[in-house]
Order: structure tokens, then sequence, then C-alpha cells
């Protein structure tokens, strides 16, 4: 492993769960799905799922941490599990399914520990957070079945992350969502129109959609990072078109059949905001092309990224 880069460990219940939220993050190189904290050799996902071998499933982290710090790994976690229940997360029940946070030095047991102490201090859960904090040992890597399952078996995925009450427990306690009354007041008409009626603006007369300055374009209403001047091309349409997000976790697609037709909507995640929709004709290896409103989004070039808080994007520059 390169001398810059450190490992993470986290168990999260099901770890198909736990790889997308930091997948492809700036500054995170690899995101395994395993097992640790057991006492046996290469058990298998059977063994593992029979709580006989004393292991969590987990993920293991390969991150930059001059890019994307161990604080925000941690932010990030406490974000995707429920850290209040102790004999397993959501549908999943048994101590492969617990939480836990493996530290692998003692820099990385303090941050863990004030980041507890600090959710625990928020008030934002009623009940006791009872994930545990752990010292690292043997991480062994799960079936191939099993890496990156969302990208593998995506309608399964999102199918059992809403079944199984993830999905749902993330947006009831994890959004801080705004209403449209507040909205209202900080958005212009036509951003109203795009983000909460699902409107969508003129084409070539839009704020961003021949723009090719370097930089990223955050969601208009929760500053969420969505897209970079890295992935965008002129598909001739009028609108600002990308072959991908910056993070594929911050992005819902949902059937759309207004208007008489089948198309694929885009959503952002973080502030249920319409942003535009998917199509399958782009340049790219998937050849997906996100056909995003201009109106659904605030661009910051790359010479304002550290001053606005976006510095660990500049690597997407370099």
């Amino acid at each position: 492993m390169p001398e810059q880069y450190e490992l993470a460990t986290f168990a999260g219940g099901c770890f198909w769960c736990m790889v997308a939220p930091f997948d492809e993050q700036p500054g995170i190189k690899e995101v395994i799905s395993g097992y640790t904290g057991g006492y046996t050799e290469n058990p298998t996902y059977e063994e593992v799922c029979s709580d006989t071998t004393g292991h969590y499933e987990a993920v293991q982290i390969t991150f930059d941490p001059s890019v994307f710090p161990y604080k925000k790994l941690l932010e990030l976690f406490w974000q995707q599990i429920d850290p209040t229940d102790p004999e397993g997360q959501f549908n999943d029940r048994g101590h492969s399914y617990k939480t836990a946070i493996f530290y692998h030095n003692e820099a990385q047991r303090e941050l863990a520990d004030a980041s507890k102490l600090e959710l625990a201090a928020s008030g934002r859960f009623q009940k006791q957070i009872v994930t545990e904090i752990l010292p690292a040992g043997p991480f062994y890597r799960a079936e191939e079945k099993h890496q990156h399952y969302y990208k593998k078996n995506s309608f399964h995925y999102n199918l059992y992350k809403e079944g199984s009450g993830r999905a749902r427990f993330i947006r009831e306690n994890w959004s801080n969502r705004k209403n449209d009354e507040q909205l209202r007041k900080e958005l212009t008409p036509i951003q109203f129109e795009v983000t909460r009626r699902n409107g969508t603006e003129p084409p070539f007369r839009n704020e961003y959609w021949n723009q090719t300055e370097d930089g990223i374009y955050v969601d208009i209403i929760s500053g969420e990072p969505l897209f970079s001047s890295k992935d965008k091309y002129d598909a001739g349409c009028g609108w600002p078109s990308f072959t991908k997000p910056i993070r594929r976790n911050e992005i819902e697609e949902k059937l759309d059949t207004s208007h008489g037709m089948r198309r694929i909507e885009v959503r952002a995640k973080a502030s249920d905001s319409h942003l535009g929709h998917i199509f399958d004709d782009g340049p790219g290896p998937d050849h997906s092309r996100y056909c995003i409103n201009s109106a659904a989004l605030r661009f910051i070039p790359k010479n304002k990224l550290e001053e606005e808080g976006y510095g660990q994007f500049l690597s997407l520059f370099n």
C-alpha cells in the first residue's frame, strides 16, 4: 500500500449497503467487503451469517487522509446506520450485523471516541449510542459476488436497502431537508419550479448549458457535490450533460411516466430535489447521459473550492 494511504474498517450491518456511500469518493482508493472481529480464518459468507465465527460483516477502506480525512469517514459512517441498535441493523439480526468501528492506530481510536461522544451529545437519538469501538484485527475479503454488489445487482440492492428499512431510517433520521415554505424564500421562481415541482427550464436558455470552466456542480439546496466539469460534455441538447455523478450514492433514479413518456428521473438524495433525467446515449463506457437542469445546481469554480469548503475535490483536477 502506498505510504500516503491508510486503512479504515467499519461494520454497519449488511456490507452490501456500506460500500456505495464511500466508493468513488475523492481520496478513496478502494472499498472491500469482508469479515473481521472473529476467530475463524478465511470464513465463508454462510459461516459468518450463522453467527458461529464471531465475525462482523464489514468494509475496509483504503484512503488518502490528506484528501478525505478520517474524521469525515466517521461522519459518513454514522449517517449509514442506526447506532442505537445492539442486536443488528434493521431487518438483519445477529452478531454479524452489529455495528462497530475498528481502529488501526491510536489517532483513529481518539477520533472515533470523540465522534461517538459528539453524536451522543447532539440529541439526534434518544436511545444510547451502542456502536462499539474496537482494535482492528485480521480482515478477510468476502466472496467476489459480494464485492460492489450495489453495482453488480443494482435493482436487487435498491430493493433490499428500501425493504430492509435502512433507506427509510436514513431519510427520517439523517435528512435535514427544508420545507417548501423555507425554499420559496431562498430560491428563485425557476429554481423552485424545477427542484420542487419537477419542472424543466428552456434548453439553451439556462445558466450552465455551455459552461466550460473547471469546477464542481453542487445541489442548489443542500450544497451536496453532484457533478464535475471533468465529466461534463456538450450533448447538443441545450442542458448541462454529464457522463456520471461525482458520487453515485448522492443520486436517486426513479421511473418517470409523466407526459406520456417512460424516462428515468434523477433526484438529489440529500434534498429530494428534481435534477433532470438520465439517458443511455452518452459517450462514456456505460453510455449514461445525465441531462440536468441548471436551476438545480450551483457551480463552484476550481479556484474557490478550498474557500467554500470543498477542498477535498481539488484532487479531481490534478
